[in-house]
């Protein structure tokens, strides 16, 4: 595994893929179903969405998060593809226009869910092209 594990992060960590566990006992996998993008709630399996955030979205739900913030969801290459710059590894992705588009339909499609659900969600992404959620600046949504 590329990052060894994480040995020195005590936190809960996930991963989805079942052959990158081995040798890793600490390490909870969980199963993304790739032909949905909505949300699901069967514990330890997620919607697609087309993005990890959206996963992680999906799995907070799951584990009773009631109030979430959301950091760095821009959903556009206007500031630059990533925080890090443009992933150059073999087999690399960069996100596109087809892929902020899909990303932001399943961010809207669960918007309603989780408003019923009584989940709050804000988006605290400055230049976030996702409209789907109430937006706040990190400080202000910190300070409730």
């Amino acid at each position: 595994m590329h990052r060894k594990g994480l040995p020195e992060f005590d936190g809960l960590k996930v991963c989805y893929s079942g052959n990158q566990l081995a040798g890793f006992p600490d390490i909870r996998r969980i199963d993304i179903d790739k032909k949905t993008d909505a949300l699901l709630f069967e514990t330890g399996k997620t919607g697609s969405g087309g993005n990890s955030a959206f996963q992680a979205l999906n799995l907070a739900v799951q584990w009773g998060a009631k109030r979430i913030l959301l950091i760095g969801f821009d959903m556009t290459d206007a500031s630059g593809v990533h925080w890090y710059g443009r992933n150059t590894w073999l087999m690399a992705n960069n996100p596109d226009d087809h892929n902020f588009k899909r990303w932001i339909a399943a961010f809207t499609a669960a918007a309603p869910v989780l408003a019923g659900m009584g989940v709050e969600v804000i988006n605290c992404s400055v230049n976030s092209a996702m409209h789907c959620f109430p937006r706040r600046s990190i400080e202000d949504a910190l300070c409730d």
